[in-house]
């Protein structure tokens, strides 16, 4: 329950950070800022990834007392790749009086992505260990740390660069000041069993880094081409919407997937291989179950909050790309979530890469037919209709074949009609006060579902709600 918390507190903060940032800065320098950050992100993943990767799939409480090395490894693995990309901040920061702005934006990344590698590696040992309590503490750390640095940050400077700076400070921080509970006993190993479980996390991780630096590199290249066709505030809008919907489905599904897939990890472990593939079945089930009606209450609610939340100099653009990026941020969730976790637990992971080239080719396609006749929104449906084509060929890939996944087709379906039904008695909604259709759509939005899940035990929701909270009630 920690972590769930955790996840929650994370995705509000977020939220108001993100949006008090756009205020202040403004749209053109949230613009370089979103870019900028873009950068840090796909650096992040690049370099930093895998370490994650590995220590959810292979560190855990056992590994801690019986492999005690692989902690070791690990930790030498982060220190020499951070050593590295500090020095490359350093060289294009020396590069500024040449380039420009571009070279302070990119050691600004390059610096931001140390610190979000290392508190994204430090995430992944508490989750790994079920340290809930731990995770809790080091998502409060970060959060608090980002409200002052950033903020502050943005109020003195008005700069994008020294704002990501700040962001990646803040995590760095958090996670240096949490590394003592997090520690393990100093080990010894052999060279050749480094050696050989190195290459094992690797040909494990670069297939999931792979996709994932394609994943990210078609935002980046999309806000991009925004700024550079139509400058940096029309950049900072299409950030905003993008930046909004991401960090709220891709919360909503961490909260889950990050726990449901350390349980999945267990079964394997316990279990054998097939537990673990029944259990990463429910998981996608449950993913679905949280992202699908939430996508649909965000659009719903998406005029509504940009009355109430977004800023001024925002408002008339949120709504727009937010209706053009949405199904596109729900697919890559989706993926992320529900349909990567098959391959990850398989240790068979090369064809998330095959669905990451198809979606950038169609993202390229889309974006080369669109932008003319309809710009930068033209640019938005297109990173949509990429994700959207990722997420169909990943689909089919899973659940087709020699090698499918067995899933009932009973919660997926239950899913949609739950869905549809809540998206129903909310839509009259929608015309209200912005401050009555937000509580009210919430609230009746909220009731409609939860009860048809309650109902139809929809991914067996019911049934661990029950068997955490009380005893089970007969279904009628």
């Amino acid at each position: 329950m920690a972590v769930i918390a955790a996840f929650v507190v994370n995705a509000v903060l977020n939220l108001a950070l993100g949006l008090l940032i756009a205020q202040i800065l403004g749209p053109a320098d949230f613009g370089r800022f979103a870019l900028g950050t873009a950068g840090a992100v796909v650096l992040n993943i690049l370099l930093f990834e895998w370490l994650r990767l590995s220590a959810t799939r292979f560190y855990s409480a056992r590994v801690r007392e019986a492999e005690p090395w692989i902690r070791a490894m690990l930790d030498r693995a982060y220190a020499a790749t951070a050593l590295g990309l500090s020095g490359a901040a350093l060289l294009a920061l020396a590069g500024r009086p040449l380039v420009g702005e571009p070279a302070l934006l990119a050691a600004a990344a390059a610096g931001a992505a140390v610190g979000i590698g290392l508190f994204d590696y430090q995430a992944a040992l508490a989750r790994a260990r079920f340290v809930g309590g731990l995770y809790l503490r080091l998502v409060l750390i970060k959060n608090g740390l980002a409200l002052v640095l950033m903020v502050a940050t943005a109020w003195t400077t008005r700069d994008a660069a020294a704002v990501m700076l700040a962001g990646g400070l803040s995590q760095f921080l958090a996670a240096f000041l949490i590394r003592r509970a997090l520690a393990d006993p100093p080990t010894s190993h052999d060279a050749a069993r480094r050696r050989e479980t190195l290459r094992l996390f690797m040909a494990y991780g670069l297939p999931v880094v792979a996709a994932n630096v394609v994943y990210q590199l078609m935002p980046f290249a999309n806000r991009s081409a925004v700024a550079a066709a139509a400058g940096f505030a029309e950049a900072g809008y299409f950030s905003l919407a993008a930046d909004i919907g991401g960090r709220i489905f891709s919360t909503l599904g961490a909260a889950l997937d990050l726990l449901l897939f350390q349980i999945a990890v267990l079964a394997a472990e316990t279990h054998g291989h097939e537990a673990g593939e029944e259990q990463v079945a429910r998981n996608g089930a449950v993913v679905l179950a949280l992202i699908l009606p939430s996508a649909a209450g965000f659009w719903a609610l998406a005029p509504a909050l940009e009355a109430i939340a977004v800023p001024a100099a925002y408002r008339g653009h949120f709504v727009d790309y937010t209706l053009l990026l949405l199904p596109g941020l729900v697919a890559l969730a989706l993926m992320n979530f529900a349909l990567n976790p098959i391959f990850q637990i398989r240790r068979r992971t090369l064809p998330l890469v095959a669905a990451g080239l198809v979606g950038a080719l169609v993202n390229l396609a889309a974006a080369l037919a669109l932008a003319p006749p309809f710009g930068s929104h033209g640019i938005a449906a297109a990173q949509s209709l990429g994700f959207l084509a990722a997420m169909l060929f990943l689909g089919v890939r899973a659940l087709t074949g020699p090698g499918r996944l067995r899933m009932a087709w009973r919660d997926p379906l239950a899913v949609v009609l739950a869905t549809v039904a809540m998206t129903g008695a909310i839509l009259p909604l929608r015309g209200l006060d912005p401050w009555l259709a937000l509580p009210a759509c919430i609230a009746v939005g909220g009731l409609v579902y939860g009860a048809l899940v309650w109902r139809f035990d929809i991914a067996g929701l019911r049934t661990a709600v029950v068997a955490r909270f009380g005893r089970a009630v007969p279904a009628e």
